[in-house]
């Protein structure tokens, strides 16, 4: 197999070299086409055939369905692994011993206040802000508080970076979820784990304790392990752009929320909400859905269905099937939503149209039923992946730093006006 690619463009022949990644992957390096070729340049819009860098982070192989972590299978880590142990993974490319790993977590237990006139900032926006807008936001503002500037070098300081980041974005969330409900603002409990902690930020009330439910708290532990990262998608790639002018890296964290903000990539969750929202009201036939989604002259969709990367199916949603259902054994919630969720499931799983496109369940699909089963509002469910996606997208910065990666710069092929001349406003 030919290590080199030709290409010839009229008279002219070139050849660039061919990379093979750990996984059998192929990439043809061409960093110099420009200036091999007198300035021709490729087009590939979204970046679709395009690997903007060389990364050791997540490898993901849609094909065949597989997600891994550093190497580590998903399945093992979900099964297995914390949250903030897979967290530390991802960032500092190995899993930690014991005393490193208690030593992170109470480091990030430390870090797990917010300077009070953060709220101050909070206090500004109106109720109806939307929590992600809150959430960028707020992480930009961190920048106040803390250098932007600081020696990558220095090791202790990146890592005390890193553990505030993860110990305030959660707090933050919890935050723009009780500005919106009109709650006052909570703090941290060093005695909970992570999720335990968020889930009771989110929902203390003043006039009585609140108690964590386990069962809960796991299930969205899980959850965030499966959104902790996923390759160079569009808020992954945010981050790394904007890092790569050496921006701060409050700065590319908050432009990762905005861009996962947006219906086409974390909105997905609360998509299938709507779906279920829109079937319940007109009344409740699954079956009539069904249909509409099998008539290709109908523009009705299944939100949570399939997938755009995965072509057999979704790894993460055979895991979080499981947790789905232990949360709505334990909680018991009678809810008509919940109800048409699980029937639009078994009806997919058992339809042969659907089983044989391969438009299984996704994560989307049932991540949205876990946090409707928990009582998160759809506005926030964006937030939950962003807090999920944060260790992923710390590491993808420290790595592009790492690695010293240039200014990302993407070229064009202009198709607009040739030069013309300014004609004064009195004779046009």
């Amino acid at each position: 197999m030919s290590d080199k690619a030709y290409l010839k463009i009229d008279d002219l022949e070139v050849s660039f070299p061919v990379e093979t990644g750990t996984e059998g992957d192929r990439a043809i390096d061409i960093k110099t086409l420009r200036s091999s070729t007198g300035g021709i340049v490729t087009i590939d819009p979204g970046y679709k055939n395009t690997a903007s860098t060389r990364s050791k982070i997540t490898y993901l192989n849609g094909e065949a369905g597989i997600l891994r972590y550093r190497g580590y299978p998903i399945e093992e880590l979900a099964d297995q692994s914390s949250f903030l142990e897979v967290a530390y993974l991802l960032i500092f490319g190995e899993l930690p011993d014991k005393a490193t790993f208690e030593k992170f977590v109470a480091d990030i237990k430390d870090k797990s206040f917010v300077n009070e006139e953060m709220k101050n900032i909070i206090d500004g926006f109106p109720r109806s802000a939307h929590p992600m807008g809150i959430l960028s936001s707020m992480t930009s503002a961190l920048t106040a508080f803390y250098p932007v500037n600081f020696d990558f070098n220095d090791k202790e300081e990146l890592y005390k970076i890193i553990v505030r980041l993860l110990g305030k974005f959660p707090i933050l969330g919890a935050w723009a979820m009780r500005k919106r409900n009109g709650w006052p603002l909570t703090y941290a409990d060093s005695s909970l784990s992570y999720t335990g902690n968020l889930l009771k930020m989110m929902f203390e009330k003043p006039m009585e304790p609140y108690k964590v439910n386990e069962i809960s708290a796991k299930a969205l532990d899980k959850l965030l392990i499966l959104h902790a990262d996923h390759e160079q998608n569009c808020s992954t790639s945010t981050v790394r752009l904007i890092g790569s002018s050496h921006a701060g890296i409050f700065a590319a964290i908050s432009g990762g929320v905005s861009a996962l903000w947006g219906p086409l990539h974390g909105g997905a969750n609360q998509a299938v909400l709507e779906m279920l929202e829109q079937i319940r009201q007109d009344g409740g036939d699954v079956q009539k859905y069904i249909n509409k989604a099998k008539d290709k002259s109908d523009p009705f969709r299944l939100m949570g269905f399939g997938h755009r990367v995965y072509k057999n199916f979704d790894p993460r949603a055979r895991i979080i099937k499981k947790y789905a259902d232990e949360v709505l054994a334990d909680l018991g919630v009678e809810d008509p939503l919940l109800d048409i969720a699980k029937e639009l499931e078994q009806a997919a799983l058992n339809d042969e149209y659907f089983k044989a496109r391969k438009l299984y369940p996704n994560v989307d699909f049932y991540s949205g039923i876990i946090y409707r089963a928990l009582g998160i509002p759809v506005e926030m469910f964006t937030v939950m992946f962003a807090i999920g996606r944060l260790p992923g997208w710390i590491a993808q910065w420290k790595e592009m730093r790492e690695n010293n990666e240039p200014i990302g710069r993407p070229r064009q092929l202009y198709i607009g006006p040739r030069e013309r001349h300014y004609v004064p406003i009195d004779k046009r």
